[in-house]
């Protein structure tokens, strides 16, 4: 069924001596704002979305190397995968652009999700499509503090005389802790277009609930990043009851009186404000 009401949601994340989020251009250093708060870009919120709607057994468009789970190495090999697309691939400039949209949202839950635009070297067809589903950056609340240590990697590089190589020193940071509010929303007119449905909704809430499983690694061990709270408000129309702004900002977290520097969640208050005639859902993922 076609999705008829307007979705909000936010999620409050804590972080423990972890790496929510490495910039490749600062040495892989957690991401922070001018102002020291740190935060997590919307391109990797989405690819974490995207791989635990690949744990769920969805078809993704956009899937990350050690995500593959189809085999081909180029977006342009998985829309050909699709011979109905194909077709219209090769028509190049005489594609029809409504029914190449409609069969790539049809095939692929990211596509009609966070919409997708095809523009493959080669061919004269150019297509943008815009989805339903929004997400912002998330931001900790407070400035963040970034450790860094160093570290010894002993390997075994290069081929020598003595069959070793020397120890090659190096960097790991993390954030010591924080709490990190994600934001989002779904368009019901943009879901019209692409097809989104209510179920695709819940699996989308799924994804946000389980966001961090499977996400384990050296910069993110396992259990050092969680979505502590789920708030998902569901309008009783297409366009909204409130604006999203309001919405988002019915649910404060801030530092309990007298706390300087938070070590856990519990150094937090939660205050949740519950907007008239606005169904609002709470789900607690710890």
């Amino acid at each position: 069924m076609l999705l008829q009401n307007k979705i909000d949601f936010k999620a409050i994340i804590t972080v423990e001596n972890a790496n929510p989020n490495g910039d490749p251009l600062n040495s892989n250093m957690p991401r922070t704002t001018i102002d020291g708060y740190g935060e997590i870009s919307d391109v990797c919120i989405k690819r974490k979305i995207r791989n635990r709607l690949l744990d769920m057994g969805e078809n993704i468009f956009i899937q990350s190397d050690d995500k593959n789970v189809d085999g081909y190495s180029s977006l342009r090999e998985r829309a050909d995968s699709n011979p109905k697309l194909r077709e219209e691939l090769n028509k190049g400039k005489n594609a029809d652009k409504d029914v190449f949209a409609k069969i790539a949202c049809s095939e692929w839950i990211d596509v009609r999700s966070f919409g997708q635009v095809f523009a493959f070297k080669g061919s004269e067809l150019s297509l943008g499509i815009r989805g339903p589903v929004s997400v912002h950056p998330a931001f900790s609340v407070d400035p963040v503090d970034v450790s860094s240590l160093q570290i010894t990697k002993s390997v075994n590089s290069e081929s020598g005389a003595s069959g070793k190589s020397s120890d090659t020193m190096g960097m790991k940071h993390r954030i010591d802790f924080g709490v990190y509010i994600l934001k989002g929303s779904i368009n019901v007119q943009l879901a019209e277009k692409t097809g989104f449905s209510v179920e695709d909704a819940e699996k989308i809430k799924e994804a946000l609930k389980t966001l961090f499983v499977n996400d384990a690694s050296s910069a993110r061990p396992e259990g050092s990043m969680n979505i502590y709270k789920l708030y998902w408000w569901t309008h009783n129309n297409k366009t909204g009851q409130y604006n999203t702004k309001k919405v988002h900002d019915s649910i404060i977290v801030a530092k309990k009186e007298g706390i300087v520097t938070p070590k856990s969640i519990d150094d937090y208050d939660i205050i949740e404000n519950r907007l008239d005639c606005l169904k609002l859902d709470i789900y607690e993922c710890v």
